[in-house]
């Protein structure tokens, strides 16, 4: 996107290894994990490439609009998805940040910073997407605490055979943590 080159580097590695983690959950033996795993893959995968410093590599033009067909694609996913489980609509929201940046950055002047609102402040729409995402990362992380606490006890205390690390709930949440504190780096600027 833009800014500083050294926080540019630690989005792009927060998010490549969040989209790996993903990848790995895909092995799961529970079908709706594998493919919300798979969703917050392409999410991570695609933060990641959008968040590549502009001093580094500058993206030719196409590359918008396949962000925002790509990703309003996996938000039309993830809406019909929402049928069977409010969860989804996390992922529908996300994908449509993602398609708002990807429209942000396709009417930015090529070299500049992609801001799009000029001097009269933060547009209403990236007022609303903080909004969300701060309000989720800090729900998120309220939610993290007890799990946390619980697994720390050890793992198959209670008799049960402990679940694959791919398969812990609390490690889910805390991979869309990242990508919500991510999300919220990355719409800052804007």
């Amino acid at each position: 996107m833009h800014g500083p080159a050294s926080p540019g580097w630690l989005l792009v590695a927060l998010c490549a290894a969040t989209g790996a983690y993903c990848l790995l959950r895909m092995r799961s033996g529970v079908e709706e994990q594998r493919g919300t795993a798979g969703g917050e893959a392409l999410m991570g995968f695609g933060m990641a490439a959008m968040a590549v410093p502009a001093a580094v590599f500058s993206p030719p033009g196409w590359v918008w609009p396949a962000y925002a067909v790509v990703f309003g694609a996996a938000g039309l996913r993830a809406l019909w998805a929402a049928r069977s489980g409010r969860h989804h609509l996390h992922h529908a929201v996300g994908a449509a940040a993602m398609v708002y940046m990807a429209v942000v950055m396709a009417a930015a002047p090529a070299h500049g910073h992609g801001h799009a609102h000029g001097a009269s402040g933060t547009p209403v729409l990236t007022g609303a997407l903080l909004l969300y995402f701060t309000g989720y990362v800090l729900l998120t992380g309220v939610r993290l605490i007890p799990v946390v606490a619980v697994a720390g006890v050890g793992a198959g205390a209670d008799g049960r055979a402990a679940a694959g690390w791919g398969d812990r709930p609390e490690l889910a949440r805390a991979c869309r943590l990242s990508m919500a504190i991510a999300m919220l780096a990355m719409l800052l600027p804007l």
